[in-house]
Protein backbone atom coordinates (compact mmCIF):
# COMPACT_ATOMS: atom_id res chain seq x y z
CA UNK A 1 0.00 0.00 0.00
CA UNK A 2 2.66 2.32 0.42
CA UNK A 3 4.59 1.77 -2.51
CA UNK A 4 0.95 2.49 -3.99
CA UNK A 5 0.65 5.94 -2.21
CA UNK A 6 4.10 7.12 -3.14
CA UNK A 7 3.30 6.50 -7.19
CA UNK A 8 0.20 8.41 -6.55
CA UNK A 9 1.66 11.21 -4.82
CA UNK A 10 4.79 10.86 -8.02
CA UNK A 11 1.90 11.13 -10.44
CA UNK A 12 0.06 14.26 -9.22
CA UNK A 13 3.34 16.00 -8.70
CA UNK A 14 4.40 14.88 -12.32
CA UNK A 15 0.65 16.17 -13.50
CA UNK A 16 1.11 19.45 -11.65
CA UNK A 17 4.48 20.26 -13.36
CA UNK A 18 2.49 19.10 -16.58
CA UNK A 19 -0.32 22.26 -15.68
CA UNK A 20 2.47 24.55 -14.87
CA UNK A 21 4.58 23.78 -18.04
CA UNK A 22 1.75 23.88 -20.59
CA UNK A 23 -0.01 26.77 -18.49
CA UNK A 24 2.02 29.17 -20.36
CA UNK A 25 0.74 27.70 -24.09
CA UNK A 26 -1.88 30.26 -26.50
CA UNK A 27 -4.89 30.74 -24.77
CA UNK A 28 -6.44 32.68 -21.97
CA UNK A 29 -3.94 33.03 -19.07
CA UNK A 30 -6.37 31.31 -16.31
CA UNK A 31 -6.43 27.78 -15.21
CA UNK A 32 -9.47 26.90 -15.62
CA UNK A 33 -11.77 23.56 -14.27
CA UNK A 34 -14.25 21.41 -15.31
CA UNK A 35 -16.47 19.28 -12.24
CA UNK A 36 -18.00 16.97 -13.75
CA UNK A 37 -20.42 14.00 -12.73
CA UNK A 38 -21.00 10.99 -14.90
CA UNK A 39 -23.73 7.79 -14.00
CA UNK A 40 -24.23 4.51 -15.89
CA UNK A 41 -27.36 2.83 -14.24
CA UNK A 42 -28.21 -0.62 -15.37
CA UNK A 43 -32.44 -0.55 -15.87
CA UNK A 44 -32.52 -4.43 -17.48
CA UNK A 45 -29.71 -7.25 -18.19
CA UNK A 46 -28.80 -5.39 -21.74
CA UNK A 47 -29.80 -1.64 -21.06
CA UNK A 48 -28.41 1.21 -19.13
CA UNK A 49 -29.19 4.69 -18.78
CA UNK A 50 -26.24 7.19 -18.97
CA UNK A 51 -26.40 10.76 -17.14
CA UNK A 52 -23.84 13.30 -16.82
CA UNK A 53 -23.10 16.92 -15.90
CA UNK A 54 -20.71 19.28 -16.53
CA UNK A 55 -19.92 22.59 -15.18
CA UNK A 56 -16.93 24.49 -16.93
CA UNK A 57 -15.12 27.40 -15.51
CA UNK A 58 -12.43 29.88 -17.13
CA UNK A 59 -11.09 30.28 -14.08
CA UNK A 60 -10.83 27.32 -11.20
CA UNK A 61 -14.01 28.65 -9.25
CA UNK A 62 -14.84 31.23 -11.21
CA UNK A 63 -16.31 32.85 -14.18
CA UNK A 64 -18.74 30.53 -15.64
CA UNK A 65 -18.10 28.89 -19.30
CA UNK A 66 -20.45 26.25 -19.54
CA UNK A 67 -23.20 23.92 -18.41
CA UNK A 68 -23.05 20.71 -20.62
CA UNK A 69 -26.42 17.75 -19.44
CA UNK A 70 -26.28 14.87 -21.29
CA UNK A 71 -28.34 11.60 -21.40
CA UNK A 72 -28.39 8.53 -23.51
CA UNK A 73 -29.73 4.95 -23.57
CA UNK A 74 -27.15 2.41 -23.71
CA UNK A 75 -27.71 -1.28 -25.23
CA UNK A 76 -24.61 -3.80 -24.03
CA UNK A 77 -24.27 -5.84 -27.31
CA UNK A 78 -21.78 -7.76 -24.93
CA UNK A 79 -19.41 -6.89 -21.28
CA UNK A 80 -17.07 -5.17 -23.81
CA UNK A 81 -19.34 -3.43 -26.10
CA UNK A 82 -21.93 -1.31 -25.87
CA UNK A 83 -24.23 0.99 -28.50
CA UNK A 84 -25.93 4.96 -27.35
CA UNK A 85 -27.98 6.88 -28.83
CA UNK A 86 -28.78 9.94 -26.86
CA UNK A 87 -29.43 13.84 -25.94
CA UNK A 88 -27.11 17.08 -24.74
CA UNK A 89 -27.80 20.25 -23.78
CA UNK A 90 -25.19 22.52 -23.92
CA UNK A 91 -25.68 26.90 -22.55
CA UNK A 92 -21.92 28.35 -23.29
CA UNK A 93 -21.23 31.69 -21.82
CA UNK A 94 -18.76 33.01 -23.96
CA UNK A 95 -18.12 36.46 -22.31
CA UNK A 96 -15.21 36.32 -21.07
CA UNK A 97 -12.62 39.04 -20.68
CA UNK A 98 -10.15 37.85 -23.34
CA UNK A 99 -13.05 36.52 -25.66
CA UNK A 100 -14.94 40.46 -25.94
CA UNK A 101 -16.29 39.30 -30.10
CA UNK A 102 -17.83 36.33 -28.32
CA UNK A 103 -21.63 35.87 -27.42
CA UNK A 104 -23.56 33.41 -25.44
CA UNK A 105 -25.26 30.27 -27.44
CA UNK A 106 -27.52 27.24 -26.49
CA UNK A 107 -27.03 23.96 -28.05
CA UNK A 108 -29.54 20.72 -28.37
CA UNK A 109 -27.43 17.85 -29.38
CA UNK A 110 -28.24 14.34 -30.68
CA UNK A 111 -25.13 11.93 -30.85
CA UNK A 112 -24.98 8.36 -31.51
CA UNK A 113 -21.56 6.08 -29.53
CA UNK A 114 -20.26 3.00 -30.03
CA UNK A 115 -17.96 1.82 -27.49
CA UNK A 116 -15.64 -1.25 -28.03
CA UNK A 117 -13.26 -2.50 -24.63
CA UNK A 118 -10.61 -5.00 -24.49
CA UNK A 119 -7.31 -5.68 -21.81
CA UNK A 120 -4.04 -5.84 -23.02
CA UNK A 121 -1.75 -6.92 -19.99
CA UNK A 122 -2.91 -4.80 -17.18
CA UNK A 123 -4.28 -2.47 -19.12
CA UNK A 124 -7.87 -1.50 -20.20
CA UNK A 125 -8.62 0.02 -23.42
CA UNK A 126 -11.64 1.91 -24.67
CA UNK A 127 -11.98 2.81 -28.07
CA UNK A 128 -15.35 5.24 -28.62
CA UNK A 129 -16.69 6.51 -31.79
CA UNK A 130 -19.42 9.42 -31.60
CA UNK A 131 -21.19 11.18 -34.15
CA UNK A 132 -23.14 14.30 -32.94
CA UNK A 133 -25.60 16.42 -34.61
CA UNK A 134 -25.53 20.02 -33.19
CA UNK A 135 -28.42 22.41 -33.15
CA UNK A 136 -26.52 25.70 -31.86
CA UNK A 137 -28.80 29.01 -31.11
CA UNK A 138 -26.99 32.54 -30.69
CA UNK A 139 -30.38 34.23 -29.95
CA UNK A 140 -29.96 36.04 -33.83
CA UNK A 141 -28.59 33.77 -35.69
CA UNK A 142 -28.91 29.74 -35.90
CA UNK A 143 -26.65 26.93 -37.30
CA UNK A 144 -26.62 23.23 -37.53
CA UNK A 145 -23.56 21.42 -37.48
CA UNK A 146 -22.10 17.93 -37.80
CA UNK A 147 -19.23 16.10 -36.21
CA UNK A 148 -17.17 13.26 -35.28
CA UNK A 149 -15.46 12.12 -32.48
CA UNK A 150 -12.63 9.60 -31.55
CA UNK A 151 -11.46 8.43 -28.21
CA UNK A 152 -8.74 5.95 -26.76
CA UNK A 153 -8.59 5.49 -23.29
CA UNK A 154 -6.42 3.56 -20.93
CA UNK A 155 -6.35 2.42 -17.75
CA UNK A 156 -4.43 1.11 -15.44
CA UNK A 157 -5.11 -0.07 -11.80
CA UNK A 158 -2.41 0.27 -9.67
CA UNK A 159 -3.91 -1.92 -5.90
CA UNK A 160 -7.74 -2.13 -5.35
CA UNK A 161 -8.07 1.34 -4.43
CA UNK A 162 -5.82 3.52 -7.09
CA UNK A 163 -5.87 3.49 -10.85
CA UNK A 164 -4.38 6.05 -13.32
CA UNK A 165 -6.64 6.94 -16.40
CA UNK A 166 -5.53 8.77 -19.87
CA UNK A 167 -6.78 9.33 -23.18
CA UNK A 168 -6.93 11.30 -25.92
CA UNK A 169 -10.12 12.33 -28.16
CA UNK A 170 -9.80 13.85 -31.59
CA UNK A 171 -13.11 15.65 -32.87
CA UNK A 172 -13.42 15.86 -36.58
CA UNK A 173 -16.05 18.49 -38.08
CA UNK A 174 -17.91 17.33 -40.87
CA UNK A 175 -18.12 20.80 -42.66
CA UNK A 176 -15.41 23.64 -43.01
CA UNK A 177 -12.16 23.31 -41.88
CA UNK A 178 -11.56 19.47 -40.92
CA UNK A 179 -9.82 19.63 -37.72
CA UNK A 180 -12.18 20.35 -34.50
CA UNK A 181 -9.93 20.47 -31.27
CA UNK A 182 -7.50 17.64 -29.89
CA UNK A 183 -7.96 16.47 -25.90
CA UNK A 184 -4.99 15.06 -24.41
CA UNK A 185 -5.62 13.81 -20.31
CA UNK A 186 -3.86 12.47 -17.72
CA UNK A 187 -5.57 11.69 -13.89
CA UNK A 188 -5.01 9.64 -10.84
CA UNK A 189 -8.44 7.79 -9.63
CA UNK A 190 -9.76 6.46 -6.25
CA UNK A 191 -12.68 3.69 -5.99
CA UNK A 192 -14.64 4.69 -3.50
CA UNK A 193 -17.10 1.70 -3.34
CA UNK A 194 -17.64 -1.06 -5.80
CA UNK A 195 -20.12 1.50 -8.07
CA UNK A 196 -18.58 4.59 -7.38
CA UNK A 197 -14.88 6.21 -7.85
CA UNK A 198 -13.43 9.84 -8.59
CA UNK A 199 -10.70 11.30 -10.97
CA UNK A 200 -8.36 14.19 -10.43
CA UNK A 201 -6.68 14.98 -13.26
CA UNK A 202 -5.14 17.67 -15.97
CA UNK A 203 -6.98 18.07 -19.98
CA UNK A 204 -4.81 19.77 -22.48
CA UNK A 205 -7.59 21.15 -25.02
CA UNK A 206 -5.88 22.10 -28.42
CA UNK A 207 -7.75 24.07 -31.19
CA UNK A 208 -6.32 25.15 -34.34
CA UNK A 209 -5.19 28.41 -32.94
CA UNK A 210 -5.04 28.18 -28.96
CA UNK A 211 -4.63 25.79 -26.32
CA UNK A 212 -6.19 25.53 -23.30
CA UNK A 213 -5.63 24.17 -19.55
CA UNK A 214 -8.51 22.58 -17.83
CA UNK A 215 -8.13 21.14 -14.28
CA UNK A 216 -10.92 18.37 -13.99
CA UNK A 217 -12.09 17.05 -11.24
CA UNK A 218 -14.93 13.79 -11.81
CA UNK A 219 -17.39 11.80 -9.91
CA UNK A 220 -18.62 8.52 -10.97
CA UNK A 221 -21.98 6.58 -9.39
CA UNK A 222 -22.87 3.65 -11.56
CA UNK A 223 -25.91 1.86 -9.28
CA UNK A 224 -27.67 -0.66 -10.22
CA UNK A 225 -31.28 0.26 -10.66
CA UNK A 226 -32.44 -3.35 -11.70
CA UNK A 227 -33.94 -4.13 -8.69
CA UNK A 228 -35.69 -0.81 -8.36
CA UNK A 229 -37.87 -1.43 -11.48
CA UNK A 230 -38.46 -4.41 -10.60
CA UNK A 231 -40.43 -3.87 -7.83
CA UNK A 232 -41.77 -1.63 -9.61
CA UNK A 233 -43.43 -4.06 -11.91
CA UNK A 234 -44.42 -6.38 -8.91
CA UNK A 235 -46.97 -3.80 -7.73
CA UNK A 236 -48.65 -3.34 -10.68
Amino acid sequence: MTKNLRSVSTILVALMTIIAVNGQEPGEDKMGAWYMYFGTNKIAERFSIHTEAQFRFYETTSNFNQLLLRTGLNYHINPNAIATGGYGFISTDGTFEEFPNETNSKEHRIFEQFILKNKVWEFLFEHRYRLEQRFLDFGDVTDTQHRARYRIQITLPLSDTFFLNFYDELFINLQDDLFGQNRLYGAVGIHISGNSSVQLGYLRNQFSNAVYDRLQLGFFYNPDLRGLFKKSDDSD
